[in-house]
């Protein structure tokens, strides 16, 4: 089971696409968890959780009393001893709402890149991913904010996708080439650009031009109606089938390795 990692610039499309793709694999039947691991914490948004369930989706950084059981120190303390191996095996289960065969996790911020920094709410949200990204038979995808701040060097090699979420502007593609030399220095070997906002050819051309030497997964079409479906807080595969039939292509180009650049 295919296990994902999927970042970009802010306001690219990365959960947009998140959601897309969890979709994806829950209709096929795979046992799939979204990973909400961005601060922003949009993804319940986007698969149109309903507001009863969100509002059981505490970010994990937040639980105070529950990061101090697992690791023996408060959040926010630094240079103290805290547990680096908290017991986590139970939280996916725990702390998850499940929507449409989707489970959901939210994981609120980590701090420092690669590495992280040396406090206990990181080192109970690293055990946590490594823990999502070594779990046989279950397919997941990870929401992260722009970086590479949720993987490690222990983890980078038990992703099988990480996923470079652009659009077609030399900003976004600048980020992508910042994130993708990030990647590299953590180990991180599979890379792959998603293309959205599209508005046709000249659009994904100007990508392949001005983007990182990466293969490209597939483009998410330019769509009105996800406009809609974030206006009217729906979900994105309800109200624009035509980026659903792309995340369909996206899913099948990742499970059988055809890509091109």
């Amino acid at each position: 089971m295919p296990k994902i990692a999927i970042t970009g610039k802010g306001g690219v499309g990365k959960t947009t696409l998140t959601a897309l793709l969890a979709w994806v694999y829950a209709q096929r039947s795979e046992d799939t968890i979204a990973i909400d691991a961005d601060p922003a914490g949009n993804l319940a948004l986007a698969l149109g959780v309903p507001t009863e369930l969100q509002e059981r989706l505490r970010p994990i950084a937040q639980m105070e009393q529950l990061i101090y059981e697992r690791t023996g120190a408060r959040p926010g303390t630094i240079g103290t001893w805290f547990k680096l191996n908290p017991k986590v095996d139970d939280l996916p289960e725990a702390l998850s709402v499940v929507h449409r065969g989707i489970k959901l996790l939210r994981l609120g911020s980590v701090r420092g890149a690669g590495t992280g920094c040396l406090c206990p709410e990181n080192a109970l949200l690293k055990a946590l991913v490594t823990h999502l990204l070594l779990r046989p038979g279950q397919t997941l995808l990870l929401d992260m904010e722009p970086g590479v701040e949720h993987l490690g060097r222990g983890t980078a090699q038990a992703v099988d996708a990480f996923v470079i979420v652009v659009e077609p502007g030399l900003r976004s593609l600048g980020t992508a080439q910042q994130i993708q030399h990030l990647a590299r220095q953590i180990g991180v070997q599979k890379l792959y650009l998603v293309a959205n906002k599209v508005r046709g050819p000249e659009d994904e051309g100007f990508i392949r031009q001005h983007g990182p030497p990466l293969p490209l997964l597939g483009c998410l079409p330019w769509s009105s109606n996800a406009l809609a479906a974030d206006q009217a807080g729906k979900a994105i595969v309800d109200q624009a089938p035509e980026l659903l039939l792309a995340a369909q292509q996206i899913a099948d180009a990742l499970g059988s390795g055809s890509v091109t650049r």
